[in-house]
């Protein structure tokens, strides 16, 4: 094969069967929206012309330009849940497997150096800010992951500690909700959906208490109200004489 012809590494055996299966792979899949057609997944693996090695050239071409050596950080190293991260100088051999559309590039990455040993390789994720981080261990358990993704945008993210875009997450929720750890999708939304408690909305912490009604109110002036008759008229006409025909006042 010409990656171990030209670059004195031997290939794992299922990354050979997979080239000599097929040249590559690419397949894209899109979605309508409002009668419109828009590009969404990509699942992308290299063909062997395209499996170059990542070294200085490929990122930067001027004469004076800083190598990815030396922009390379070493403050983090393996862990106990990371194994130890690549190297852009000779410790380690690094080949692109997918450019992923620009957000990044996964990688098929020799460990050891040159010669290069099939058991020393593994598939890692270099972002934009040409951080490390570590996917499978195995060709085969990446082109599983990449089919389980259905190659949304971005999905490689899931596997980093800053995770996925608020966008991505719109997409991995429509269309792959079980794929990303719905409890940390729950997390991390707070930071930029605000949750709506329905419970605590319409929950005021001050109860309104509406006295009970103990009589009329009396108006203001100290005026009574019309009442009914409660006793002898007090009015000053009283009756009428029959004989006379005039009032008699008292």
């Amino acid at each position: 094969m010409l990656i171990s012809q030209k670059n004195n590494c031997v290939m794992p055996e299922d990354v050979k069967n997979f080239y000599l299966m097929t040249n590559g792979f690419h397949m894209t899949w899109s979605v309508k929206l409002d009668e419109h057609i828009i590009p969404l997944g990509s699942m992308a693996i290299n063909s062997i012309s395209k499996l170059t090695q990542l070294t200085q050239s490929s990122m930067y071409s001027l004469p004076n330009a800083p190598t990815l050596a030396d922009l390379e950080d070493d403050t983090h190293e393996a862990s106990d849940d990371q194994p130890e991260k690549p190297h852009f100088d000779s410790r380690s051999v690094i080949f692109e497997l997918d450019s992923c559309n620009g957000s990044g590039k996964v990688c098929l990455v020799y460990k050891s150096g040159k010669p290069a040993l099939a058991e020393d390789t593994e598939i890692w994720f270099l972002d934009r800010a040409l951080y490390w981080h570590f996917l499978t261990d195995t060709f085969t358990a990446y082109y599983r992951l990449l089919i389980t993704h259905l190659g949304l945008p971005q999905w490689q993210y899931a596997f980093t500690s800053y995770g996925i875009s608020p966008q991505a997450k719109q997409w991995f929720s429509m269309y792959k909700p079980i794929t990303y750890n719905t409890s940390l999708l729950t997390e991390e939304t707070d930071s930029f959906v605000n949750k709506l408690d329905p419970s605590k909305v319409f929950k005021s912490k001050n109860k309104i208490v509406i006295p009970k009604k103990k009589g009329p109110v009396q108006p203001a002036g100290g005026q009574k109200g019309p009442s009914g008759p409660s006793g002898p008229s007090t009015s000053s006409t009283s009756k009428s004489s029959s004989g006379s025909g005039n009032p008699i006042r008292k």
